[in-house]
């Protein structure tokens, strides 16, 4: 049975949490003041997925992400930080919500909502966001200790992740071919880096075994693609999952605020222990993870049938295509949680014993996506996946933080992804830019050549632009 037959709406999911048994240990009346009423155990859904058990999976996922967590949940966090790293506050917070580094949201959907559950958010859900690893007490917004970030949707994110995971293979596999080489040779090995046709630099292997990433370009050392986050420093829609719970609503993943990693089962000492438990981050995931993604929609007038025809052919004469590349290929569809490449502090594969395993496939969506010669699926995300300085000394407007994220430097942003474009405004990382036309005169540093040809056109061909990208959309 396809799986659209067998979604069922949102009112639906909270109705059947509502009335769903549970166990004598969790039982409590329908109308009891909590989000989650049981936990989501991983090992139901280890394994190979068919349909029904990966619908569950999913069912659950959008429950949570809908939820509107409780303090009996354990939202809050009154002696910890929004920091990656577990970290202790000073003092007891001031406040529970506040506009400044969370608590900020009730539910996901409170942000990642526009045009429906997954997309993006507007200028008055800006998450405020620091250098994310140990900072303790940033409640501020000031420019010099915190970022203000737009939300980007979710959309297609599963498609997304599994291109990263297929690129940083292949540059991986690039780094062990040329250390190789340099051991049997004697003599270092230069590598040029590339990955489904985007080009990352290069590395010198030496015959030691080490490797000089100064030239590596648009990826970290490590040349492991991080796709997600304005930045494109977040490894897997798991880690993603796991900072935006405790930055925006102070629920905690065992995984990695839990005794094992910080001795203490209550770690922001609010009175709850397990606040999410690892299954409901893989119930998370796994709703993300099947997110049908944006559709190149048909114009509703011959005018702008005409026009977006034309704005295609310009988006690729002015180069746009260069770095927002229309569509990149992948090879399997089989998505994994956890993934191959997280670090301490996200359940990580060998961790987890036997994963879970769904093949996208099996969502009616992924039908509609094209396959090139070698049947790969051509996945039409507009995009690079890699990071890419945007600012020169004439045009800076995108290089407005003073803050570094990650290492890396405040200009440098990953490329965006178009799909979506359509539905997605404001643009820009601060969501500040209310028009197309407004953000694509703010490219600068690679971007300016092409930045720079949109000006210089006229103005039926600058129309002509924005009337193809206003169809890159999100199906409501």
């Amino acid at each position: 049975m396809p799986l659209r037959r067998i979604w069922w709406p949102a009112a639906a999911f909270i109705l059947a949490q509502c009335i769903a048994p549970l166990p004598m240990a969790l039982a409590q009346e329908a109308w009891s003041e909590r989000a989650i009423v049981q936990h989501t155990d991983r090992h139901e859904y280890s394994g190979e997925l068919d349909a029904e058990v990966l619908r569950a999976l999913v069912e659950r996922g959008e429950r949570l992400f809908t939820a509107k967590f409780t303090d009996r949940d354990g939202a809050g966090r009154p002696m910890a930080t929004q920091a990656i790293l577990p970290t202790k506050r000073k003092r007891h917070a001031a406040r529970t919500f506040q506009r400044i580094a969370g608590l900020d949201a009730n539910a996901c959907s409170s942000c990642h909502n526009d045009p429906i559950a997954g997309g993006a958010g507007h200028f008055t859900v800006n998450a405020f966001v620091a250098e994310g690893f140990t900072f303790p007490d940033l409640d501020t917004t000031d420019q010099q200790f915190s970022n203000e970030r737009n939300t980007n949707h979710l959309m297609g994110s599963g498609l997304v992740e599994l291109l990263a995971r297929e690129m940083t293979s292949q540059l991986h596999m690039q780094r062990h071919e040329a250390l190789n080489k340099a051991r049997s040779s004697g003599a270092p090995v230069e590598a040029r880096l590339s990955a489904k046709g985007v080009g990352f630099g290069r590395l010198t292997a030496y015959p030691d075994g080490t490797v000089d990433p100064a030239a590596i370009d648009g990826v970290d050392p490590d040349l492991v693609i991080r796709p997600f986050g304005q930045k494109g420093v977040m490894t897997s829609l798991r880690q993603f999952t796991i900072n935006a719970l405790n930055h925006h609503h102070g629920m905690q993943a065992v995984e990695r605020f839990g005794a094992r990693w910080t001795d203490d089962a209550d770690f922001d000492e609010d009175g709850v222990e397990t606040e999410i438990s690892d299954g409901d981050v893989s119930a998370l995931v796994a709703w993300q993870a099947t997110r049908k993604p944006p559709v190149r929609s048909e114009p509703e007038t011959s005018a702008w049938i005409e026009a977006a025809a034309r704005g295609s052919e310009l988006f690729d004469q002015y180069r746009c295509s260069s770095c927002h590349i229309r569509a990149l290929p992948l090879s399997s569809v089989q998505f994994s949680d956890p993934g191959p490449h997280d670090m301490a502090g996200t359940l990580r594969s060998h961790e987890a014993g036997e994963a879970s395993v769904y093949d996208l496939a099996l969502l009616d969506w992924l039908a509609g996506l094209e396959r090139d010669e070698n049947g790969d699926y051509l996945v039409p995300l507009f995009a690079d996946l890699k990071r890419h300085n945007m600012t020169d000394l004439q045009v800076s407007a995108l290089g407005n933080e003073l803050l570094s994220q990650r290492f890396i430097e405040r200009n440098v942003f990953q490329t965006a992804e178009l799909w979506g474009v359509g539905s997605t405004a404001p643009y820009g990382h601060r969501g500040d830019m209310t028009t197309l036309d407004e953000v694509i005169r703010a490219h600068g540093g690679e971007a300016r050549q092409s930045r720079d040809a949109y000006v210089e056109a006229n103005d039926g061909d600058r129309s002509a632009m924005i009337a193809f990208l206003k169809t890159l959309v999100i199906e409501e």
